[in-house]
């Protein structure tokens, strides 16, 4: 396969576009789209070899007035750069051109506002928050402008009049979390292109390369990275005021830069066939994250970490060719893929972590081939069972493991600090509280996850729930935790130490513990079998179903205004 993009005529990809935020997205929808362009001529088709991507690499760009990138062609080669002037497209020839930002001032203030319905830590949260909104009859999107947020449809409420309206009317059926964002700009960010010596304003356009290999050198927000990224790129507004650097990609290339650096290279050739399955499932699963914003899947962790092609690695290649088009099903859709880098121990359901639908095949199972623990006998929702388990430190696939164990402290101006900076991106009228008196864990799952955490301070008590803990306090690495208070000599409170095991949510495959299992001999399938049970293998095709909204949704939704 040529690491040249997969091209697709403009009305093809605009429907593969349309397909991404529908609240029914199947794969028959898709493939359609990607197999017209590619079988013209052809009645009988197959599977298409692969599936273009849209990739925010670059997110952001232009939050700072420093931000700048470089793009470069490869050795021998050059770079084609295309833009509209005016009526037409104009197309430039160059072997690298500069990216920077001018602050724009505005003729005059220019008031942007929203209505913030909820903060999440993570998609899923906020996902599972819209459809609530939209069974009420709320029409809302999902947004990222730091962390997830739902917002009210900017264009179905696009007066400050219903803006105030809907916020009244959420506050007097007793919500109190959904606040009016308002912000007046003075100045835009423009960003301005660099090419041969010449300066262009352009908001959008679009770079090709002869090879289909293009690097990218960004320096934004302080942080530098260079990355070489096949396909083509893109640089286009996004949502909240700046731009995007879209990298368009096959998806087996995109495998490329995501599984060296999702499971690293180390481990056995099984484990790296277990997180290429588990990518590839991932990203056509979850094809609807930045709809908003017109793109796809990010490149960090809140999507899958890509680094593009530049650290393609042998072992994580022939993973990826052995597995080419794979994915993982249940019942004819693909399953939600979801991995960690540990779990402590013990796997975490999908509802211990996120509020929505269970699934079947994410489930609470110890995390051991042999029998360290039986949940049916000592449940994990039991305080003391719970401290007991965490003692445990033999036998389990992670034991051995940097994450398995972990304890951290926090002192009560650290955690004062933590929840100020939250309650601030809520609006909270607690924002104003003095000091943290007491932390409670109120309720853990089966598992062991915390699942409420109240906080008393001085004006009130909070009550955190499931991953919006994590948003809050730095500390703990997990939900995996129980906190104990630290005093000094006067028996005053001085902090909290946190004591845990694992990293991340700890749902479905344990990056740490799949290590393990390699060494043992297992097999892919069989791995895969254990994290994820009754789960079947499938080559992509257009009979199975990508992605869809719970079922009790769907007719509410259909009816939305």
């Amino acid at each position: 396969m040529s690491l040249q993009a997969l091209r697709f005529p403009g009305t093809l990809l605009n429907m593969v576009l349309a397909c991404v935020p529908l609240r029914y997205c199947s794969g028959t929808v898709l493939m359609t789209a990607l197999l017209v362009g590619t079988t013209a001529n052809s009645a009988q088709v197959s599977a298409p070899k692969d599936i273009p991507l849209q990739v925010g690499v670059v997110q952001r760009f232009g939050s700072e007035p420093k931000d700048t990138l470089k793009l470069k062609a490869q050795a021998g080669d050059r770079l084609t750069i295309r833009f509209q002037n005016g009526d037409s497209t104009q197309s430039l020839a160059t072997t690298t051109a500069d990216v920077s930002i001018l602050m724009e001032p505005l003729p005059k203030p220019e008031v942007e506002e929203r209505v913030v319905l909820s903060t999440h830590r993570s998609f899923e949260s906020a996902e599972d928050n819209a459809n609530e909104w939209r069974k009420k009859g709320i029409p809302v999107e999902v947004a990222q402008p730091k962390r997830w947020q739902v917002w009210a449809k900017r264009d179905v409420y696009s007066t400050p009049f219903l803006r105030r309206l809907l916020l009244q009317s959420i506050q007097e059926a007793g919500g109190q979390v959904a606040f009016l964002d308002t912000q007046v700009l003075q100045k835009r960010p423009q960003a301005a292109l660099v090419i041969n010596g010449k300066r262009y304003l352009k908001d959008q356009f679009e770079v090709t390369s002869n090879k289909g290999a293009i690097q990218v050198v960004s320096q934004v927000r302080k942080e530098q990275a260079t990355r070489l990224y096949a396909g083509s790129l893109r640089l286009q507004p996004n949502t909240y005021g700046t731009y995007t650097l879209v990298n368009q990609v096959p998806l087996e290339s995109y495998l490329r830069g995501v599984v060296p650096h999702e499971i690293g290279t180390f481990a056995a050739q099984s484990v790296l066939e277990v997180q290429a399955i588990l990518a590839r499932t991932y990203a056509l699963r979850n094809l609807r994250r930045f709809a908003i914003d017109n793109y796809q899947l990010c490149a960090d962790t809140q999507c899958q970490v890509y680094f593009g092609i530049g650290d393609a690695h042998p072992k994580t290649d022939r993973a990826i060719a052995a597995t080419r088009g794979l994915v993982l099903t249940y019942q004819n859709e693909l399953v939600d893929a979801l991995y960690s880098a540990s779990n402590g121990g013990v796997t975490a359901a999908f509802t211990d972590v996120w509020h929505g639908d269970n699934r079947p095949y994410l489930t609470s199972k110890i995390d051991s081939v042999s029998n360290q623990w039986d949940l049916t006998q000592k449940s994990l929702t039991n305080e003391t069972h719970f401290r007991q388990f965490m003692k445990q430190k033999k036998g389990f696939n992670e034991a051995d493991q940097k994450w398995f164990r972990w304890r951290y402290d926090s002192s009560i101006a650290e955690l004062n600090q933590d929840l100020r900076e939250y309650l601030k991106t809520l609006n909270s009228p607690l924002v104003n509280f003095k000091t943290i008196q007491r932390l409670d864990v109120v309720e853990r799952s089966p598992a062991g996850r915390v699942q409420k955490l109240r906080v008393t301070t001085d004006q009130g008590a909070i009550d955190l729930e499931k991953d919006n803990i994590l948003i809050v306090f730095y500390a703990p690495a997990s939900l995996l935790f129980y906190s104990d208070p630290i005093y000094d000599a006067n028996k005053k409170i001085t902090g909290y130490s946190f004591v845990g095991g694992g990293l991340g949510h700890g749902v479905g495959l344990s990056q740490t513990g799949s290590y393990h299992l390699g060494k043992l001999g297992w097999s892919s399938d069989r791995i895969l079998s254990f994290y994820y049970p009754g789960t079947q293998l499938q080559p992509v095709s257009d009979s199975i179903v990508f992605w869809q909204e719970p079922s009790q949704l769907q007719s509410n939704n259909l009816q939305s205004p």
